[in-house]
């Protein structure tokens, strides 16, 4: 037994070595293998960790579509403190109709800020949802007749933030004569120091009134007659405006005398700055324009630009919104921090202004796309 039990050790121990050689020839092969597998293993593990981390502390993204200017801080204050890792983006536009455009395409954004004569649009062809109001904590000091202006379907789609008026903007140390009408900027006294808003829609309606027309109710005789007169305007024109900061720019160089369809916050800005000018409410009337936010209905992060409204609405942001930039404000609670002068000016302290404001009409995509049109051809012909 102890015979066979020594054979059986000697035999095992044969074969243990046998084992051991032939692993020691694959030895490089397989070291190579089990390196590789746990590097793998590694990468996968270091790439789910990393993975969970992004999640962790990705910023929150906000997509918004607004106007130059109103990016700043001072706008979302609240914001910023409750959300300090978010990753908030801007998508600038010229005029409203850019913004409409963009939604329209499929870009994806979380607000939208276009004026009035969009929203009715937009709601119809399902590009913005509701807004629970219920969830803004600035919303008891908004103005009905405001906040009025957003309801549609007997939701609330929009929240008014903006406001303000076009007018005649003049610098008044170099000009001999004060404009007192539209029709002024044809004057030939201004030939090469005009600027006019670059919008076709914001033209016809200066230019019907110019004409003495009804600029929503025009037949087609005279719709001939305003691209005509527009024509007749371009000799007049130094640049045609689109940016507020540009404007600003050119009246304060001289080089701009009377700007068409300026907004008061230039009017604001340059008041400020010691230039001597005049806001000039025309003969023929001036037109309101109220601008709001909108959640369109792709946002990715509704809850979000919830509260960034939140933060847009509130006290301080409206504050600043008038004391900076010139223009009215839609949460009223605001007006015990604006300068006197500015709220008289705006008219905030006279409520038969706001609720008296008359605004841009909605206009069917036809009469949109025939404006744009006549307005490019207008400029071609320079």
């Amino acid at each position: 037994m102890k015979h066979k039990r020594k054979l059986l050790v000697l035999l095992g121990v044969f074969v243990m070595l046998a084992l051991l050689v032939s692993a020691c020839q694959k030895a490089p092969v397989s070291d190579e293998v089990v390196e590789n597998e746990a590097a793998s293993s590694v990468e996968v593990v270091e790439s789910e960790a990393v993975s969970e981390e992004v999640v962790e502390t990705a910023p929150e993204a906000l997509v918004m579509i607004d106007w130059s200017g109103y990016e700043l801080q001072e706008f979302w204050g609240d914001f910023a403190k409750n959300h300090p890792d978010a990753d908030v983006q801007f998508s600038f536009m010229g005029e409203s109709a850019e913004a409409y455009a963009q939604i329209s395409n499929g870009f994806q954004a979380d607000l939208v800020h276009p004026c009035n004569q969009y929203w009715k649009l937009m709601v119809d062809e399902g590009l913005v949802q509701p807004i629970n109001t219920s969830n803004l904590s600035n919303w008891s000091g908004m103005s009905t007749p405001l906040t009025e202006k957003g309801v549609f379907n007997g939701e609330q789609y929009w929240v008014p933030w903006d406001w303000g008026f076009e007018a005649i903007l003049v610098r008044t140390d170099l000009v001999e004569e004060v404009p007192t009408s539209w029709a002024d900027l044809w004057d030939p006294q201004y030939a090469g120091h005009v600027a006019v808003y670059d919008s076709g829609e914001s033209m016809h309606v200066i230019t019907a009134l110019a004409l003495g027309l009804d600029p929503w109710n025009t037949t087609p005789e005279e719709d001939e007659a305003i691209k005509q007169k527009l024509t007749e305007l371009v000799p007049n024109v130094l640049v045609y405006w689109s940016d507020q900061t540009e404007l600003d720019q050119l009246i304060s160089s001289g080089d701009v005398w009377v700007a068409g369809n300026a907004w008061n916050a230039s009017y604001i800005a340059l008041l400020g700055e010691g230039y001597e000018v005049k806001y000039v409410i025309p003969d023929e009337g001036s037109l309101g324009y109220l601008c709001g936010f909108a959640i369109p209905s792709t946002s990715q992060n509704p809850e979000l630009a919830t509260e960034m409204i939140d933060a847009y609405i509130a006290v301080d942001s409206q504050a600043y919104l008038a004391n900076e930039y010139g223009y009215g404000v839609a949460n009223f609670d605001a007006i015990e921090k604006i300068d006197p002068e500015t709220a008289d000016l705006l008219g905030l302290t006279d409520p038969k202004v706001v609720e008296g404001l008359i605004l841009y009409e909605p206009l069917t995509d036809e009469t949109r796309e025939f404006w744009s049109n006549e307005w490019s051809e207008v400029k071609a012909s320079q």
